[in-house]
């Protein structure tokens, strides 16, 4: 038996997380692109009693549209009706028709619509011996695509082989030659016409361009026919610029993607979770993979949805709802005016200048041949925090020349142009010293700056 007293280690838990908190939210820059705060909202309603809970409902298809879901848990009929409000909501904004809200992260979203889309491409396979994916087309992991679209990823358990290579049936996007962050457009439709995969997966983690989604849908449709059940899907991958999509940047669904899948809490303020998007329309050949995509959701890969933070998405989305007018443009805007003062304290910056080097909320540093990671520490000890990022020319990511960085956070915390041309300053300066100064020498620079932008703004 153990007779332990566990209160000093609960007292001492408490006090090392507090401490934790204050330093990330009061004294640090945080310029991770994938991460963003909640607000005191969101908190609220992600610790609220469904915190605790379960639902778990599943439509019964024999049945019709219009019947309600079979519920599994009774006591549900308040967190049933704001799921119902936040597949609205999330609708509303993105201008789509339907929304797969139970997915907990982006990973799971990409993973449930591989899944969903094998199911599909077998639904009339009679042999016993369901076939797996392939070819899929998805940017290179070096070139910016995210581990989600990769064989080592959540394709992994639904990829084909290729008979003549004996490797996983991947093929990546071709880039530019003169602008390795944009697609090949022309090389990619051959490329599509040669391999006539049966996905295309845009969207990267390393995003700092648009993708040319419209171009690349009107092909294949010309070239396979839109309603053609076994032409390629279009999905969009919108994990690092979910919050950004729509006017101020670009907005894939509209521009005919088939699904949109995204994390919730990168640029959009929610909580950590996922979502898949899609405006397939009932009648649509492709009505049945939305049938998956539920499906897959439920019972496939999650029973408890975690439905305090899927109540704080409800928030998080009506907060995004408020602001869409003013919340990305300010965020894109931001991102341009630190890149360019950047480049003026003499950084060298990756993207295209005639554009401020950026079109999202990711800002790309180059340092020396493989000092991404040096670099990274070094603002990471003077309590700016970012990520080392390989860039498409270096060897691997064990020696990656980047600094991976995003504007999203402190644009909420209230940061404007004029605030991160100014940050740029102390930025260079600490980027430039390096190793000439001690360890943290600007770390009470950087405290003093952060105590301007501690309040959260875009609120409800």
């Amino acid at each position: 038996m153990n007779n332990r007293d566990y209160t000093k280690d609960a007292t001492r838990l408490e006090a090392d997380s507090n401490a934790n908190h204050a330093w990330r939210r009061r004294e640090c820059v945080n310029l991770i692109p994938s991460e963003q705060t909640t607000s005191a909202l969101v908190d609220r309603l992600s610790r609220s009693d469904p915190s605790s809970r379960y639902n778990e409902h599943k439509h019964p298809s024999a049945l019709g549209p219009k019947a309600d879901d079979v519920r599994y848990y009774k006591g549900t009929a308040f967190i049933m009706e704001k799921e119902k409000e936040l597949q609205s909501a999330l609708c509303s904004y993105f201008g789509c028709s339907r929304a797969e809200i139970r997915v907990i992260s982006g990973q799971m979203a990409n993973d449930t619509v591989y899944d969903a889309l094998k199911q599909f491409r077998n639904r009339n396979n009679r042999s016993g011996v369901p076939r797996n994916l392939g070819p899929v087309l998805v940017h290179d992991l070096k070139n910016g695509g995210h581990l989600s679209a990769q064989p080592m990823g959540a394709l992994k358990n639904y990829m084909a082989m290729d008979p003549v290579t004996g490797r996983p049936a991947v093929e990546h996007f071709p880039a530019n030659p003169d602008y390795p962050y944009r697609i090949d457009t022309e090389r990619t439709k051959a490329l599509i016409v040669e391999t006539r995969p049966e996905l295309l997966v845009f969207g990267r983690s390393v995003i700092i361009h648009t993708e040319p989604v419209a171009e690349i849908v009107r092909f294949i449709h010309r070239e396979f026919g839109k309603d053609n059940p076994e032409r390629p899907v279009i999905m969009y991958d919108g994990a690092h610029v979910l919050g950004l999509l729509g006017e101020a940047f670009q907005n894939p669904l509209a521009e005919g993607a088939d699904l949109v899948t995204g994390s919730t809490h990168k640029t959009f303020f929610g909580p950590q979770r996922g979502v898949i998007l899609s405006n397939i329309e009932h009648g649509s050949p492709f009505e049945d993979l939305w049938g998956y995509i539920e499906q897959r959701t439920f019972p496939g890969h999650v029973s408890n949805h975690h439905l305090g933070t899927m109540l704080g998405l409800l928030g998080a989305t009506y907060e995004m709802l408020a602001f869409q007018k003013d919340y990305p443009s300010q965020v894109i805007t931001n991102a341009k005016a630190f890149a360019r003062a950047l480049k003026a304290n003499d950084l060298e910056i990756e993207g295209d200048p005639a554009c401020s080097f950026t079109e999202t909320h990711q800002v790309l540093l180059r340092t020396a041949r493989g000092r991404g990671e040096f670099i990274s520490d070094l603002l990471e000890a003077n309590n700016i925090i970012t990520n080392p990022q390989a860039l498409h020319d270096d060897p691997s990511f064990a020696a990656a020349s980047g600094v991976r960085m995003g504007t999203q956070e402190m644009t909420r915390h209230g940061m404007k142009e004029a605030d991160f041309k100014e940050f740029a300053g102390l930025f260079s300066q600490i980027v430039h010293a390096g190793n000439d100064k001690p360890r943290g020498h600007f770390r009470d620079a950087v405290k003093a700056f952060r105590a301007r932008f501690v309040e959260m703004h875009y609120c409800l």
